[in-house]
């Protein structure tokens, strides 16, 4: 029997075991009885694996589906029982070092240092529902794209909203289980704010540097606050005159200091206060212009292959990248964020440390909702 069975076979079972619960009684020298204590010690043969064992099993799954769909055994692993999620939690790394998106709180956490995660974004312009997925185009991965984030903008008095999701069919701000945060601009569409469903750093106060130290393993949602906090704000410069240009944007990351934003960020002992007071600035890399294409070209590795005023590269600011902190030049020309268009409603993203899915996901959704911007 191959993995993959055992471990849908063990759900199956907890998920019987749980329906009928303690109050089953089966009838007195009756054969359902039998099969039902077989199941269990089955099971139990499972479930009480020697830690070294059920260590090698789990190293050698992780290890061999480094994509999706083959991802979903890594997730079945961690669903079994206690004890398998436990060890699954051990050796499943966060994306900053195994550039992998497992779980769903890894699209809170930051991208790889060596590289790029590579994703897609789709737009549909009658439901105004954009889709976030892994991969490196619709075109490349089709029906092995993976599904990572849905966003529905609405209209609001004072400005647009996009509402994060991980479900397309609950949009709901009281869902502590799917809503991811959301993404506000303000009425000329210049300024957008980010706000993440969970705790501020600086609201967690001294349990800030315990939750850093954990950051190196997988952990589930935090769900003892429901509450909003702004993590970040994309600034998009006025064009009044409208005269021809590239755009010019900066976001600040309220939540990622500075003088760690590029180095040492999870892994450093940090404070709340620090985050907020110095949050690390990110900018636009201007384009060059082009003589003979006539149009600012900017070179993004054949990602982006439609000219468009969407397209973007963001990277720490000179200022922020700072004398001080000795940063070799090649970091602070490291490109964070691109984001581009490659067909009709089709865009590429591509992001690394330091930050996370979720915030360059709306970092890109501003740029669908800008108005006459320089």
């Amino acid at each position: 029997m191959s993995f993959k069975n055992i471990v849908r076979e063990l759900r199956g079972r907890n998920k019987a075991n749980g329906r009928r619960g303690r109050s089953h009684i089966a009838p007195e020298g009756s054969s359902s009885s039998s099969p039902s204590a077989d199941g269990c010690f089955d099971q139990s043969v499972w479930v009480d694996l020697p830690p070294e064992l059920l260590l090698d099993i789990i190293h050698r799954i992780e290890s061999g589906q480094t994509s999706w769909p083959g991802r979903r055994d890594v997730v079945a692993c961690a669903s079994v029982c206690k004890a398998w999620r436990e060890m699954t939690k051990e050796v499943v790394k966060v994306p900053e070092l195994s550039g992998l998106l497992t779980f769903p709180v890894s699209l809170k956490q930051p991208g790889p240092r060596d590289d790029s995660i590579q994703c897609f974004i789709k737009r549909e312009r009658a439901t105004g529902i954009y889709r976030l997925y892994l991969g490196l185009s619709p075109a490349l991965t089709g029906d092995k794209s993976k599904l990572l984030l849905l966003a529905k903008r609405v209209r609001r008095a004072t400005g647009v909203e996009f509402i994060v999701s991980l479900s397309g069919k609950d949009f709901s701000r009281s869902s502590s289980s799917n809503y991811i945060g959301k993404l506000r601009s303000n009425f000329l569409g210049t300024k957008f704010t980010i706000y993440e469903n969970q705790p501020s750093p600086v609201d967690s106060g001294r349990s800030f540097n315990k939750k850093l130290s954990q950051t190196m393993r997988v952990s589930p949602w935090v769900t003892s606050s429901t509450h909003s906090y702004s993590m970040a704000s994309i600034l998009y410069e006025l064009n009044v005159f409208r005269t021809r240009g590239p755009r010019r944007m900066q976001c600040i990351m309220n939540t990622i200091p500075k003088k760690r934003g590029l180095i040492d960020f999870w892994s450093g002992n940090l404070g709340g206060e620090s985050v907020v007071k110095e949050p690390l600035v990110l900018k636009n890399k201007l384009p060059r212009w082009h003589e003979q294409l006539q149009c600012w070209c900017l070179n993004f590795k054949g990602r982006v292959t439609v000219a468009s005023v969407k397209n973007f590269q963001l990277m720490a600011a000179a200022a922020e990248a700072g004398k001080d902190m000795n940063i070799p030049e090649e970091e602070q020309e490291r490109v964070i964020l691109q984001f581009g268009k490659i067909g009709k409603d089709t865009f590429t993203m591509d992001y690394r440390y330091p930050i996370s899915a979720f915030q360059a996901f709306a970092i890109c959704l501003s740029s669908f909702d800008t108005k006459p911007v320089r």
